[in-house]
């Protein structure tokens, strides 16, 4: 198959990236401290939140999906639409508004429904934006290559997303104590500047390179519900590489969003290091790691197949974080500690690794679900991942805020305004804790998601002649199984 896109709509389209990276991982990193150190919510009562707002997702993920799937839905006109309000959204949820109640349950009330706000207009936009791609070419390196170039720049996205808010101690001392409380809200606003400024140079960059797929007037649609959704859903599940893509992706982000939740806690009680130097080395590493992978992972890919790139490098992390809890994250080579470098290198490794492939390999369930239904389902085989990925953030740092309190920490009375934004832990039990929730647990998770790629039947071959027995169908010729028997 001819590419046929150019370097600079592929370029445009990548700098999407940045919308709706900045927000995502501001969110993941800092919103379970954010929510323990300055509104002042008990850690377990936090990652309730940050759960019930994503399982709540997992409502409008598939209907947004299914919706712009329609025929004559634009998905550029959904994602530009959506993005003033998800910025607006995002700088209201990182306000300290409730942290003067005494109550919980309002506090409680007040971030929950935030936080659903913030995942409605997410959706709106990334669905949009990852599905996009599969409608602008089916060349299998091509796909690879797009979702590569979108996925260097993500690591510079991750960077901003990570080292902004860890300014938060600086923006607090120059806001004063009156203030301090809203740092988070500060760095919140110029981040959703740089994603909004992105993701409309996003959309305009798909001008001339993507056209919403044309309505028949004779043609019935069956209307966007819950019922619909999930009976396409159904059909998506019937595909058999689908459960076997869907474990990967689910493990996978309960492993990322572990150790991405635990950041500052790490850096802080494990690694044992000053917040602001602590932070700035373990984000700057972990954002060299990422992009330095994305090329050799890209390569890989193209030499063998994404199959074969993702249980290699995805195996290497996990060996890395085997290491790391053997050897400790107080680990020092002389005087040096460390891990404040391995432990964001193995992150960043496994992260370059999963963002590259992860949208490439979704996108070949579009053909196989074309070949065996006559339907193309861009949007709603894009919505299921990231539902599944959704959950599988949500259960990471449901487990790591469940974790924090079954090791006894407890930081509900030490909210901003008071000494230090984040109190030093010298309880041994507690930073062992926070050391599992960082190495060891995540490590498990990371396992089974790697023993299900390695089950996974998708293959560069496969695809391969999925798509020649699919041009004859298309064309209305006889066509065969042929090759792809482990597909169906």
């Amino acid at each position: 198959m001819k590419q046929t896109i150019s370097k600079k709509k592929k370029f445009g389209y990548a700098f999407g990236i940045f919308t709706e990276s900045l927000i995502y991982n501001m969110f993941y990193t800092y919103y379970l401290t954010f929510l323990n150190e300055i509104v002042g919510i008990k850690p377990k009562y936090s990652a309730i939140i940050i759960f019930i707002s994503i399982a709540w997702d997992a409502v409008t993920d598939p209907l947004i999906g299914n919706y712009t799937d329609r025929p004559g839905v634009d998905k550029r006109r959904v994602m530009r639409i959506s993005v003033l309000p998800l910025a607006v959204i995002s700088v209201i949820a990182w306000t300290s508004i409730g942290a003067g109640f005494s109550s919980q349950v309002v506090k409680i009330l007040i971030y929950t429904f935030l936080s659903m706000l913030i995942w409605i207009f997410y959706t709106l936009y990334s669905i949009p934006y990852y599905a996009i791609v599969a409608e602008l070419t089916e060349d299998y390196d091509e796909r690879t290559q797009i979702r590569s170039l979108s996925s260097l720049l993500n690591a510079f996205a991750v960077g901003l997303g990570n080292i902004l808010p860890a300014l938060v101690p600086t923006v607090a001392v120059l806001l004063g104590k009156r203030f301090q409380s809203n740092s988070y809200a500060v760095i919140a606003a110029i981040i959703s500047i740089i994603a909004v400024l992105f993701g409309y140079i996003c959309c305009n960059s798909l001008k001339g390179i993507y056209e919403p797929k044309k309505e028949l007037p004779e043609a019935k649609y069956e209307k966007v519900t819950l019922g619909s959704t999930f009976r396409a859903f159904g059909d998506i599940l019937k595909l058999k590489p689908t459960k076997w893509f869907l474990i990967f992706v689910f493990f996978y982000l309960v492993f990322s969003s572990m150790i991405q939740s635990n950041l500052t806690y790490m850096v802080i009680d494990c690694i044992g290091m000053d917040y602001d130097t602590g932070i700035a080395i373990v984000i700057i590493t972990l954002v060299i790691s990422m992009a330095a992978v994305v090329p050799i992972v890209e390569k890989v890919a193209e030499k063998k197949d994404r199959r074969f790139a993702t249980i290699l490098f995805l195996s290497i992390a996990f060996v890395g974080e085997i290491i790391i809890k053997v050897l400790g994250l107080d680990f020092t080579v002389g005087s040096f500690k460390i891990m404040c470098i391995l432990s964001p290198a193995t992150l960043g490794l496994a992260a370059g690794t999963f963002w590259t492939l992860f949208y490439s390999m979704g996108y070949d369930l579009v053909e196989l679900n074309e070949f065996k239904t006559g339907e193309r389902r861009e949007s709603i085989i894009t919505a299921f991942p990231q539902l599944v990925q959704k959950f599988g953030s949500a259960f990471g740092i449901l487990m790591a805020g469940m974790l924090l309190s079954a090791y006894g920490y407890d930081s509900s009375n030490d909210i901003a305004g008071k000494e230090s934004l984040f109190t030093v832990v010298t309880d041994s039990k507690i930073i062992n804790g926070m050391e599992n929730i960082s190495t060891l647990f995540p490590a498990i998770f990371l396992l089974i998601s790697i023993i299900s790629v390695v089950i996974y039947p998708m293959t560069r071959n496969r695809f391969n002649a999925l798509m020649v027995q699919l041009d004859k169908k298309r064309k209305g010729e006889e066509y065969s199984t042929e090759g792809i028997e482990k597909l169906l």
